[in-house]
């Protein structure tokens, strides 16, 4: 059965069948295939002209960002968008309405349901990705989809929708997208459907990802006075981190991130030190996310911790002669704030306000897609259902009368894009 043929043109029940069979594959990084072809084909069921793309290492590795090439998995990184013309579609802009179906793994022990089998509670959807973000990519392929049906004489331009791979490791398909177009046509903004609660996010944070190696001496326990132990040093150097991230809470300020209890996190997410309980620890590493604001840019964030490390470093002798070792892993999140008069945020507030949805700005502390289209000159704004709070969370889940208000949102911003309406 296509989509397009679901319940007998019940669009609203192709839209609960198409997220129930996407939060069924899988697509962890790295096994996005299935779902690709999923969405290309039922993305060509609905009418819309297809096209798929893969990241490109040449192109990828022109932005600072990305790590070196050979450390990522770029292999069937499949990613898929699909285009609706309106009317003349050279007379009028192009909206790009984007999200992705890749997801992080889980700990199934930990979940109540299959997170692999959707499962309904009422209006609440529970899989893994219902939140993070198959409800909202489902929002804008339907969005799309419900314009054209509606409108698709009476207005100019087009509605692409991006559905992309490997966010979760930094946005693969969304940066080739962005750096390397896949269509032939200029693209004029966008929308990530992103879970934001229904509220329009103009500014994400970013983060310097980078790792900690310190070296010791090993030493029987018997006599570990023999040894030098990495773990004081380690204490030091976190410690001074820590007091970093105050002074920064402090100095470094941003009007969309005030509510927040800490605006620029730095976390310590692993630490592995020692190899033996008899022995004195000699090597530690620890992996560290810090997190970088609007209007800050990862290197100028990267060089102050480094000075900070250095200056732990020159009041110990054993870090002296033995230095640390503080360098960039994976991939780098640059932050990103769109200008909030911007055309294509002026009418997603216009369509929120129809349905009296708040439609002030805020402000997010995750990196998402988002980054990759400004960077490339397209303004681009962040709205979609579900919260952020229970995404790579046990037992996440969307609220589906949410969804339904997300594809009716989008579906208005994206017509009065394209007609100009404010």
């Amino acid at each position: 059965m296509t989509f397009d043929e679901n319940e007998d043109g019940d669009l609203d029940a192709a839209m609960r069948t198409f997220a129930e069979r996407l939060l069924a594959y899988p697509s962890t990084d790295g096994e996005e295939a299935e779902a690709a072809a999923f969405v290309a084909e039922a993305l060509d069921d609905l009418g819309f002209e297809t096209a798929t793309w893969e990241p490109d290492p040449d192109v990828l590795s022109q932005d600072s960002a990305f790590p070196p090439m050979e450390t990522l998995d770029l292999d069937d990184r499949v990613s898929v968008g699909g285009v609706l013309e309106f009317g003349d579609p050279d007379a009028g802009p192009a909206l790009v309405l984007n999200g992705h179906f890749d997801v992080v793994p889980v700990e199934e022990a930990e979940w109540e349901t299959d997170p692999w089998e959707p499962t309904w509670d009422g209006d609440d959807l529970y899989a893994r990705g219902a939140a993070d973000m198959k409800a909202g990519l489902t929002a804008c392929v339907f969005a799309a989809k419900a314009l054209h049906d509606a409108h698709g004489d009476d207005l100019d331009g087009r509605v692409v929708v991006e559905a992309v791979a490997g966010e979760e490791e930094g946005g693969l398909g969304a940066a080739q997208s962005a750096k390397a177009s896949p269509w032939g046509f200029e693209r004029d903004a966008c929308i990530v459907a992103e879970p934001t609660e229904l509220r329009p996010v103009t500014a994400t944070e970013g983060s310097a990802m980078m790792e900690l190696e310190l070296e010791g001496r090993s030493a029987h326990a018997a006599t570990r006075w023999r040894g030098e132990s990495v773990l004081p040093h380690f204490e030091a150097i976190r410690e001074a981190f820590v007091a970093l991230e105050a002074e920064r809470e402090e100095r470094v300020t941003h009007p969309l991130y005030e509510g927040y209890p800490v605006k620029w996190p730095v976390n310590f997410g692993t630490v592995r030190a020692g190899s033996w309980a008899s022995s004195v620890p000699a090597s530690l590493t620890a992996q560290v996310r810090i997190g970088v604001a609007p209007g800050e840019t990862v290197e100028e964030v990267e060089a102050e911790f480094r000075e900070r490390l250095e200056s732990v470093a020159a009041d110990r002798e054993w870090l002296r002669e033995h230095p640390p070792r503080f360098e960039r892993f994976s991939v780098q999140f640059t932050a990103a704030e769109v200008d909030e008069g911007a055309r294509v945020v002026e009418r997603l507030q216009a369509a929120m306000r129809a349905r009296d949805l708040d439609a002030t700005p805020t402000g997010a502390t995750y990196g998402a897609d988002s980054r990759h289209y400004l960077d490339a000159g397209i303004p681009t704004v962040i709205f979609g259902p579900g919260s952020i709070d229970v995404a790579h969370y046990p037992n996440e889940h969307v609220h589906w009368p949410e969804v339904e208000t997300a594809r009716a949102v989008l579906a208005d911003a994206a017509r009065r894009f394209l007609d100009g309406e404010p």
